[in-house]
């Protein structure tokens, strides 16, 4: 009798202990389960901080073109305008200028303005526009003016392209880099020397240019019919 009453708390320790460690594993699983849970449930709740829009302004636009031209390899801009194209080539020792009219031909500025001034047997001068939607990609790039570059060597030759100053507020006649105008005077404008600067040349569709400076003018010069820059497009 006593020895089935041994046997039988045996077999009794034995169950329970089994599903003692049955339960403890059931935790474990579960406490497995819910970190993991948790760990997804946070990553999916992590907020992305959005990249600020970046503009130039009168503090960062020479540094900003100074370390973007150290990254161009292309120097030429094709232009093509609602009379015809023509191609300019980019000068490399005028860097400032010639990164800033590379950046905005990338940026897709020059598209849709026009030639607003045209000064016969003299100079045409584009980048401007009377559409809203030149002032609205002026103010999405930035406000901002480029030191003149004149002292490189570079004359106001017929075909060259330069920069005109702004006219507000301007005692150094820092340049303004939303428009350019391209000399057509035979053989060139050289009163224009060391007051702008010439950043490149035309070399390739200068009869385009001329074609361009042949065309009507209104009050202002202002063309009586507008002249579109259709497209603009760095080339190699």
């Amino acid at each position: 009798m006593l020895f089935k009453n041994i046997t039988f708390l045996v077999i009794l320790l034995l169950v329970l202990t089994g599903c003692n460690e049955k339960s403890k594993n059931n935790v474990t699983n579960k406490t497995s389960k819910k970190i993991v849970k948790d760990s997804i449930a946070k990553d999916s709740l992590e907020l992305k901080t959005p990249q600020e829009k970046f503009e130039l302004t009168e503090d960062n636009a020479i540094d900003f073109f100074f370390n973007y031209s150290k990254t161009l390899k292309e120097d030429k801009v094709k232009i093509t305008t609602s009379l015809g194209s023509f191609t300019v080539q980019l000068f490399s020792n005028v860097p400032y200028h010639k990164a800033n009219f590379i950046y905005l031909t990338k940026k897709g500025y020059f598209n849709n303005t026009q030639f607003h001034r045209v000064v016969k047997n003299f100079i045409i001068q584009g980048g401007n526009s009377d559409d809203l939607a030149t002032s609205k990609k002026r103010k999405e790039i930035g406000r901002y003016l480029l030191p003149p570059d004149t002292r490189k060597g570079h004359k106001h030759h017929r075909g060259i392209i330069s920069m005109p100053s702004s006219e507000i507020n301007n005692p150094h006649m820092l340049a303004s880099p939303y428009e350019f105008f391209i000399v057509v005077t035979k053989p060139g404008s050289y009163h224009l020397d060391g007051e702008y600067t010439p950043f490149g040349k035309v070399i390739k569709g200068m009869e385009v240019v001329d074609k361009i400076n042949s065309q009507k003018v209104g009050k202002g010069d202002w063309p009586s019919l507008n002249i579109y820059i259709t497209n603009a497009e760095v080339i190699e």
